[in-house]
């Protein structure tokens, strides 16, 4: 469902009323009137469509909608702080600096016009994405550029670039909408009216025991909540992950830490099996050497990725040559369809294959692989605050990870 971005300022003027129990003390913080205030949060109310004040004559006490909104609100708003500061201090070289915290001044045009752009590389089809025209785009993003006094846009051969700053500012405001759009779901869970949507970055394991147990179980449960299963290379996904575009990623762990602003925490250790098809010539044989696997042609995932760095170690420590006319790729349907088609190999969890194997058509080798286990678990942003929903299909998606883990 998307999710309807409120005005930059109706935020900040809740949060202070909800921090300060009090409309009048808010409107000199927030440099706005107190009916203007109150329209703001009456607006607030109805886009949510949940009371978030009861209005007494001590004040105004936020309801149980209304802190739950505020520490998501809050969360969102110094995501954008953050972000402008840190976009500054990118800055190599400054002749002139903003008067005052230009965050201050940023409008949800704005900030929308920023993401729209990093996202399309490309004025035209950012302003088509928002639904807006493209000289108003452009003249957003122009006045998001004048309030930090320094240049966040330029122009390459492929398209529109963000610089350093521009980035930075960037990201910290695609967390703030992600967090917003926590919020919204929050608002709707605690109304009775679940109907979110959970991104999950899915890695090869995952998608064949993992997420299907899990998914079906929370459907089970909660049967108006979506899934949105993403899949592909692994920086991909977490780019996706870091940009507040996947909520989090499970499958095999990385070691060491690609970047300093994510968490992992494992689940099981998956093993690995080398993989043939059922009537390959070295099925059956004993004592199999590292020259024996080194005969034939392989099918491997990319460079960098755990089941990779198995592979190339295999043959490194017995100082064999790595076999030549390997086959890059993690796609279950393209591995099955070469290896039943040919002598090729494969390294691969035994989950993964469990149907093929049990329908003979594919067979794990005799080769004992040492230390071929890879940690498999769930990766998340640092400081990612998930929903009551997002915190249930966690633990399904540990339940169901448990299951192979006790194999």
């Amino acid at each position: 469902m998307e999710t309807t971005l409120p005005n930059l300022r109706h935020l900040r003027a809740f949060v202070e009323v909800a921090e300060r129990r009090s409309i009048s003390r808010a409107a000199p913080r927030v440099f706005l009137s107190q009916p203007a205030i109150t329209q703001a949060i009456g607006k607030l109310e109805e886009l949510l469509q949940t009371r978030l004040f009861e209005r007494r004559n001590d004040g105004m006490l936020p309801t149980e909608g209304g802190s739950l909104f505020a520490v998501r609100v809050g969360r969102a708003l110094t995501l954008v702080r953050c972000g402008a500061q840190d976009a500054l201090r990118a800055v190599p070289e400054r002749t002139n600096r903003p008067v005052a915290p230009p965050e201050q001044m940023f409008t949800t045009t704005q900030l929308r016009a920023l993401v729209a752009v990093a996202n399309a590389g490309n004025f035209s089809l950012a302003a088509r994405a928002i639904g807006t025209s493209q000289p108003a785009l452009h003249r957003a993003a122009r006045e998001l550029e004048g309030l930090l006094a320094t240049k966040l846009f330029e122009r390459t051969h492929q398209g529109i670039e963000l610089t350093r700053p521009g980035q930075i500012l960037a990201q910290q405001c695609k967390l703030a909408f992600a967090e917003l759009a926590q919020g919204f779901a929050e608002m709707r869970a605690l109304n009775g009216r679940d109907t979110g949507r959970i991104v999950v970055g899915a890695m090869p394991l995952s998608r064949h025991f993992i997420l299907p147990k899990a998914i079906n179980a929370l459907a089970g449960e909660l049967p108006e909540v979506g899934v949105h299963e993403v899949d592909g290379p692994y920086d991909e996904l977490l780019h996706g992950l870091r940009h507040g575009e996947i909520d989090f990623l499970v499958g095999a762990l990385r070691n060491p830490l690609p970047v300093d602003d994510i968490v992992q925490e494992r689940l099981f250790d998956d093993p690995l099996a080398i993989v043939a098809r059922a009537g390959h010539p070295l099925k059956g044989k004993r004592n199999l050497t590292i020259r024996d696997l080194a005969a034939y042609s392989w099918i491997v995932p990319r460079s960098g990725t755990p089941t990779r760095d198995q592979f190339d170690a295999m043959f490194r420590s017995q100082r064999i040559a790595t076999p030549g006319g390997i086959v890059e790729s993690s796609s279950l349907i393209l591995i099955r369809a070469l290896l039943l088609d040919s002598d090729r190999l494969t390294l691969i969890s035994p989950h993964q294959i469990r149907l093929e194997e049990d329908q003979g058509l594919l067979a794990t080798l005799a080769y004992d692989l040492k230390r071929s286990r890879r940690p498999i678990g769930i990766t998340t942003r640092r400081d990612w605050h998930p929903t009551a929903t997002q915190s249930r299909f966690l633990e399904l998606v540990r339940k169901a990870s448990g299951y192979l883990k006790n194999e």
